[in-house]
């Protein structure tokens, strides 16, 4: 179902309106992770084969995914997990419910699921008088504050110190004007372990679900994830069918690129390995597609599903960094999200493709090498097709198509444009519809002449000039 079309534009602006501190500080933390990120894959030598190579292996298991899925299945139950199918994100939501109704659960402790996000599961708990608590720091400071979370890896990177300090003062108590890291994290702490303990049901996603096994893998550096599942007597895991390799030998290439793409770190902190119920407890894994199996039929799109979620894309694109994640209004942000949001909603997310550069920095760090600006290419057509494009963009491509295929018009314009600079007001030029790029900074020195008219100056002899 559509809803009203998200604008990213005017999304980056209340981000950028905020203050003076935000855009650059949250610039510098991603630029921070993207540079680190580079001098990981730097001193391994195999880096872009271990690229190549995890590619291969994600290819494989999509095209083979039904099989892969069965084998999972059957290795799963076999350790004495129950295994749930969901079609849609309402069906996923469905089975925790009827799940936590069996065990008359009333609080949850949930690790970060980007799925269980992808799926509303908070609100429609929450609707049903279920408590969920996020354990993941990052995530529960978005939840304090009711917004989704801005980035894969660090949902928060988008808040100030002296911004979680407020929020902190306003729902836990603790002191707004003091910004120290720890003060604020040792008090979250306190905070937050009553609530766990407290838990009857523990929730989680999966980075990555092993066929040949029936385990499956979840990365975390607080081991909240583990705190979790390791407490209450009911684990309740949320997969995504592309979460599946085929064997833990597979693995191990995902492990090594995951956190190096991700933060620059080697490795994450806890690598947590899941393998059947505890002792007197039970474990339930909600295999779901939302979508997926759309997706993987699409002959444009479906290496999409290649993602691991690491988001190095967003941290190397210059649009995401200065912009933040709210800015695109939806679970999945920066050129990834561009990317998977439209075939969610093509309608609610048409301006998304539009929300990017195309220097191909994205395509250049995926550790699964998904052609990501080719494919935000890509979603421009279609949208051209689908007649997604607001008014002002058809007439401003319709415009420039004309222009640019006509030579002599061409010339005509270029002659006309450097006039007007040169005589029109500053605000003529600047306060109007079509240069929305003006509004924020100046546009550059035009030189004195184009290259054409210098070219011909100085090459009249050629014979290849032609208007």
């Amino acid at each position: 179902m559509s809803f009203n079309i998200v604008h990213p534009e005017k999304l980056a602006a209340e981000f950028l309106n905020k203050d003076k501190q935000h855009e650059p500080q949250h610039d510098e933390h991603l630029w921070t992770s993207r540079v680190k990120r580079d001098k990981e894959a730097a001193s391994i030598p195999e880096w872009e084969e271990f690229r190549e190579l995890a590619s291969r292996i994600k290819q494989h298991t999509l095209t083979h995914l039904d099989q892969y899925l069965e084998q999972f299945e059957i290795n799963a139950v076999k350790h004495g997990a129950v295994v749930h199918w969901a079609r849609t994100a309402e069906e996923h939501n469905q089975i925790v419910l009827d799940i936590l109704r069996q065990h008359s659960v009333k609080d949850v402790i949930k690790s970060k699921s980007m799925l269980q996000e992808e799926c509303g599961m908070i609100p429609f708990l929450e609707k049903h008088g279920i408590s969920v608590t996020e354990s993941d720091l990052g995530e529960r400071i978005q939840q304090l504050d009711k917004e989704q979370p801005s980035h894969i890896v660090v949902p928060a990177v988008h808040k100030t110190k002296e911004d979680i300090a407020r929020l902190f003062a306003r729902h836990i108590g603790t002191d707004p004007n003091n910004t120290d890291a720890h003060y604020l994290n040792d008090s979250m702490r306190k905070h937050a372990r009553p609530l766990f303990l407290k838990a009857q049901a523990a929730m989680t996603g999966a980075n990555f679900a092993i066929a040949e096994t029936g385990s499956f893998v979840v990365c975390t550096n607080e081991g909240n994830a583990d705190i979790g599942a390791s407490l209450p007597p009911l684990h309740i895991a949320s997969i995504g069918i592309e979460k599946l390799i085929p064997t833990t030998e597979d693995l191990a290439i995902f492990i090594r690129m995951l956190s190096r793409s991700a933060l620059g770190s080697k490795i994450t902190q806890y690598t947590s390995h899941f393998s059947g119920p505890r002792k007197n407890s039970e474990l339930h894994i909600i295999l779901t597609d939302n979508g997926r199996s759309k997706r993987l039929g699409m002959p444009e799109f479906w290496e999409s599903l290649k993602c691991i979620r690491c988001g190095a894309c967003m941290n190397t694109c210059p649009v995401f960094r200065r912009s933040s994640g709210l800015s695109y209004g939806a679970v999945y942000g920066g050129p990834i999200g561009i990317i998977l949001d439209p075939t969610i909603d093509e309608k609610k997310y048409s301006e998304l493709p539009y929300h990017s550069s195309l220097c191909g920095s994205c395509t250049e760090v995926c550790p699964v090498k998904i052609d990501i600006s080719g494919q935000i290419r890509q979603w421009r057509r279609v949208m051209a097709d689908h007649k997604r494009l607001s008014l002002i963009r058809r007439l401003a491509f319709k415009a420039g198509a004309a222009v640019l295929s006509r030579p002599k018009l061409f010339r005509a314009a270029e002659a006309g444009a450097y006039g007007s600079i040169k005589l029109l007001p500053h605000f003529l030029i600047y306060n109007n519809l079509f240069n929305a790029w003006g509004k924020h900074r100046e546009m550059p020195p035009f030189a004195k002449e184009t290259f054409h008219d210098w070219y011909q100056k100085n090459h009249e002899n050629d014979e290849h000039i032609q208007d």
